[in-house]
């Protein structure tokens, strides 16, 4: 890929498509800022796995929506473009899905990377909430929990909880959904 990536004019979806070619590589657009990342570690991946093979299972069972991973462009905006981790899109909301997903998921799930913290903790908690995610998970290897964050009637997310060890973490948004903590980040060779 010979494009130059810090280019004066700003970047949007419609010129990434033009302009890039399609990669598995991480790559965002921040308020018209191309954000590229190295591919997530192995531990990453897996936690990605449980997690979304958990979520998918308990959807799938009580036909809410669909489940997917990353990487897939969530466009939030012409000029803010995410690829979460895990997303879920309740059945209610299908029409967002196109070639890529055009609008906020209801849910969507980051795991920490321990390089880049503040961009999953303040970040992309803001753009999120800003663009009425209904629901946030911060998945963070180090120190092992879950924080479940919460869209308000007012806008803002609040705490539903941060799980731990042997806790299952729940979520307002799936009613009735439980993971236990210590399966997501069990030693990466116990399946």
């Amino acid at each position: 890929m010979n494009q130059t990536l810090t280019a004066e004019r700003p970047w949007t979806f419609q010129r990434a498509c033009d302009e890039l070619e399609e990669t598995t590589r991480p790559i965002e657009i921040w308020n018209g800022q191309l954000a590229m990342s190295p591919t997530p570690s192995f531990y990453h991946q897996i936690i990605v796995s449980r997690l979304a093979e958990a979520l998918r299972r308990w959807v799938r069972r009580q036909d809410l929506g669909v489940v997917v991973s990353a990487p897939l462009d969530v466009v939030l905006a012409p000029d803010l473009v995410l690829q979460p981790d895990v997303i879920f899109i309740s059945r209610r909301r299908v029409q967002i899905i196109q070639q890529h997903i055009q609008g906020a998921p209801d849910l969507v799930v980051e795991v920490v990377s321990p390089d880049r913290r503040k961009r999953d903790y303040q970040d992309k908690k803001k753009f999120f909430q800003a663009h009425r995610i209904r629901e946030y998970w911060i998945v963070d290897p180090h120190p092992a929990q879950v924080e479940v964050w919460s869209l308000n009637r007012e806008g803002s997310y609040q705490l539903v909880g941060r799980f731990a060890g042997k806790q299952s973490m729940t979520s307002l948004l799936l009613k009735g959904f439980k993971a236990k903590v210590s399966s997501i980040f069990a030693d990466p060779l116990q399946g």
